[in-house]
């Protein structure tokens, strides 16, 4: 049997060094918002043949006054192109200037274009910032009213409160792992962003909740103490956890690898996410139901 509380300090010092390298990271840097927060527009154009060099793209707009531009290639014949709030005359004089650097052997397709205003992008940062508060204290409060009955030696309330701190941990790992990509890379966080973290969110307290419930149904009937318990719990859900995870991590993995610009960043929020909620289901929600009962004892 693997002794997987027994070296829970183990646990505790590897989530503490990854949420400690996530917030100096996301203080340093914070994460490179899309239009979708900041405003401005974005515009994904494909070329049939020659793709300008970014370079080049950038120098010619800059001379067209396009403010706070931003030029990514996105897959082998696209660009995505970040910029300023403009009206409609500015987007098609970019368009016309994209042709002329395409050349005459290459034509242009406009795949998108789209606006918003500071306004609406300030109003999602809200949203997104109320929902994910608001998952969070449901959480507490489902999983407080699912093991009402049990008691001893732990209240049924910090069940919820250890697969919320488990959560947060996710969230804050996610969130670091952007804010170094966004910094070295440009990657930007959109609302799809905020999706995969409350998908994490969801997912991480479910792997939590099989391994809690497990404990649940061995208290009654148990002759260990209560990390035995625990220990036991653990190693008859470890590999259920595991099997069901790797299967998602090789979806998701697949898309992240095959998927287009799109999606490819959502699916590497969600890979992340599961990794490491799985990880924290297992070494790090468990142990501390074992802190809480230890720190019972000393009161």
């Amino acid at each position: 049997m693997l002794r997987i509380i027994q070296k829970r300090k183990i646990w505790y010092s590897i989530s503490a060094v990854l949420v400690g390298l996530s917030i100096v990271a996301y203080i340093a840097w914070g994460l490179n918002l899309s239009i979708d927060f900041t405003g401005g527009s974005l515009l994904e154009v494909s070329f049939s043949k020659t793709v300008p060099a970014v370079g080049e793209v950038q120098t010619e707009l800059v001379k067209l006054d396009v403010k706070s531009l931003s030029v990514q290639p996105a897959g082998d014949n696209s660009l995505v192109l970040r910029f300023q709030n403009t009206d409609e005359a500015k987007h098609q004089e970019i368009v016309t200037k994209l042709t002329d650097l395409a050349g005459t052997d290459s034509t242009v397709e406009e795949l998108r274009f789209e606006a918003v205003g500071p306004s609406i992008g300030k109003e999602l940062a809200n949203n997104a910032r109320t929902s994910i508060i608001i998952v969070i204290l449901s959480i507490i409060a489902y999983v407080a009213w699912a093991f009402r009955h049990v008691s001893r030696p732990v209240a049924s309330w910090k069940y919820g409160l250890a697969a919320v701190i488990a959560l947060v941990h996710d969230v804050i790992i996610v969130i670091g792992v952007f804010s170094v990509l966004g910094h070295f890379y440009g990657i930007e966080v959109n609302s799809a962003f905020v999706a995969a973290l409350l998908t994490v969110l969801g997912y991480s307290v479910n792997d939590t909740i099989v391994v809690f419930d497990r404990v649940r149904e061995r208290l009654p009937k148990s002759t260990e103490n209560f990390e035995g318990t625990i220990n036991t719990s653990l190693n008859q859900t470890i590999v259920r956890s595991i099997n069901t995870s790797l299967t998602v991590l090789f979806a998701l993995l697949a898309i992240i690898i095959y998927g287009g610009e799109s999606i490819r960043y959502f699916a590497l929020a969600l890979f992340i996410g599961i990794f490491f909620g799985t990880y924290s289901s297992i070494f790090l929600a468990s142990p501390l139901l074992l802190w809480f009962e230890k720190l019972k004892k000393k009161a």
